[in-house]
């Protein structure tokens, strides 16, 4: 066959579809392998029954002997022997004086012919002919050779060892085994073999063509499916009946048909989603400048005051009894300016990731019942109730109690500032799931729920005309946030009943609890 002979076949191969192709290599291969194992048996069967039949007849021979040099004690018992040998081994045995004369042998006539010509003849072979002769008598050996009858022309296997007492032979074994089977086997064998060759073939490439069928089918289909997603037709699904390699070749598909799918419709929205992130910056910008006008707005006012009536102390246009409320005047204008400063300070340092709590354990309630009650004095317009249970007055968190009380402190000042002029404010402590659970409720109006979402931000508040009565800067909520999540506390603000109700957690130590 030439080379473009070949190249041709390749390219015809090639432009073949895949089950054509699956059925042609597999029954190539299977064809393959069984004309592998035909060869093999045919070229070694043979050899390989023989030395099985010359290793388990040396073995037999080698317990005879062994035997021998035990339990045979008379010629009953050795012809006893001798005769449960030949009918195991389908042989005929001998037993020699090492002169190779015959001292036991079983006759047996069948119509007037002795079946003992094959060993007479094996003997007087092995005595005038063989070489191993002198290995059994001098060397001790046992040795097996083949002896062809010359009148039968039949193959035997001969083994002959001797019986060695006091590192002298005593007496020889010679034994004898056709091999007449073993070439019956044999073309037996290579008969059989040619017939289960000839069927096996037949059935080979029926399920060559069963096999290729089954494995190209899915194929085809997942083939089909994937031109339809590469016309962008994300419709069709990859059906799924195995979860072999191709089962998972099919899940893979429909998986990156579903990604790919959800990537385009992310695509097509993507202008929409910008648009709201432009606008989303935007409303931050707003913020950090309503902040800035805010914080403007919180500094002019103080100061304007401040220099004011400092102009007036220092022009002598302040009566005696007029001083000393000049002089409130400032200090009670510096303390806000002060105020609005630390605040500014405080949320940039917790904010920095470098603020360090300083905590220790106490009795949390002992906490909240003081501020309570300075509360209580300094609000006496409002109805202020502490609510616990009795059980947690005694336990203990760990915690940093002078941040905790500034958190408590920002909470209740928002909840009197935005609660009617004799509205009611619950504090409430609890234990949820081995933890204290904060509550402080006040009167009012709801909170939006876009306000909600958007309270704990800093630059946020809900009150936007910033009038002098409510006041802040929208410091305060995102102080205490930072402070809450420095203690590893969860929090949440939501509408009630009343009005509004901001809850937090702090663990109870558990030697306390248990």
């Amino acid at each position: 066959m030439t080379k473009a002979s070949l190249e041709k076949i390749k390219d015809i191969f090639k432009s073949k579809g895949i089950t054509f192709k699956l059925f042609c290599i597999t029954l190539t291969l299977l064809i393959f392998m069984l004309s592998i194992s035909l060869v093999v048996q045919n070229l070694f069967f043979e050899t390989f029954y023989y030395k099985q039949k010359e290793k388990n007849l040396i073995k037999s021979v080698e317990k005879f002997k062994t035997n021998y040099y035990r339990n045979i004690r008379s010629n009953i018992d050795f012809f006893t022997y001798a005769y449960n040998f030949e009918e195991e081994n389908n042989s005929k045995i001998a037993l020699l004086n090492k002169n190779g004369v015959k001292k036991y042998l079983r006759s047996t006539n069948t119509n007037g012919e002795d079946s003992n010509d094959i060993i007479n003849l094996a003997i007087a072979n092995w005595l005038n002919y063989q070489t191993s002769y002198f290995e059994v008598i001098k060397d001790h050996k046992t040795v097996s050779f083949d002896f062809i009858n010359p009148i039968s022309n039949s193959k035997n296997l001969v083994v002959v060892s001797p019986i060695v007492i006091n590192s002298d032979v005593e007496d020889i074994l010679f034994v004898v085994s056709t091999l007449q089977p073993l070439d019956e086997a044999v073309y037996v064998t290579k008969r059989f073999y040619m017939y289960i060759f000839i069927g096996i073939v037949i059935i080979t490439t029926l399920l060559s063509l069963i096999y290729a069928k089954m494995i190209s089918k899915p194929l085809i289909k997942l083939n089909k499916t994937a031109d339809k997603m590469a016309s962008l037709d994300f419709s069709t699904e990859c059906e799924v009946s195995n979860y072999d390699e191709i089962g998972n070749l099919a899940m893979s598909l429909n998986f990156l048909s579903k990604k790919l799918n959800i990537t385009l419709t992310e695509l097509k929205a993507a202008n929409k989603k910008l648009t709201a992130d432009i606008e989303k910056e935007r409303k931050l910008e707003k913020m950090r400048k309503d902040f800035i006008a805010g914080v403007s707005h919180e500094l002019k006012t103080p100061i304007s005051l401040i220099q004011g009536y400092a102009e007036g102390i220092k022009d002598g246009i302040v009566d005696a009894e007029d001083l000393e409320y000049y002089l409130d005047v400032i200090l009670d204008e510096s303390d806000k300016m002060n105020k609005l400063v630390i605040d500014m300070l405080d949320l940039s340092a917790l904010e920095s990731g470098n603020f360090q709590l300083k905590p220790t354990i106490f009795q949390l309630h002992g906490l909240i019942e003081t501020i309570y009650k300075k509360y209580v004095l300094n609000y006496n317009t409002k109805e202020i109730n502490y609510i616990f249970d009795q059980k947690l007055c005694e336990l203990s968190t760990e915690g940093d109690p002078l941040r905790l009380e500034e958190v408590l402190t920002n909470l209740l000042d928002n909840a009197i500032k935005y609660s009617p002029p004799e509205g009611k404010i619950n504090i409430y402590l609890k234990s949820i799931n081995n933890k204290f659970n904060i509550s402080i409720e006040n009167e009012g109006l709801p909170i939006d729920e876009e306000d909600l979402k958007l309270i704990w931000e800093k630059f946020y508040r809900v009150d936007k005309s910033r009038n002098k009565k409510s006041g802040g800067t929208g410091l305060g909520l995102s102080i205490v946030k930072n402070i809450l999540d420095l203690h590893g506390s969860n929090y949440e603000i939501k509408n009630t009943d009343i009005g509004v109700m901001v809850t937090f957690t702090l663990d109870i130590i558990e030697s306390d609890y248990l």
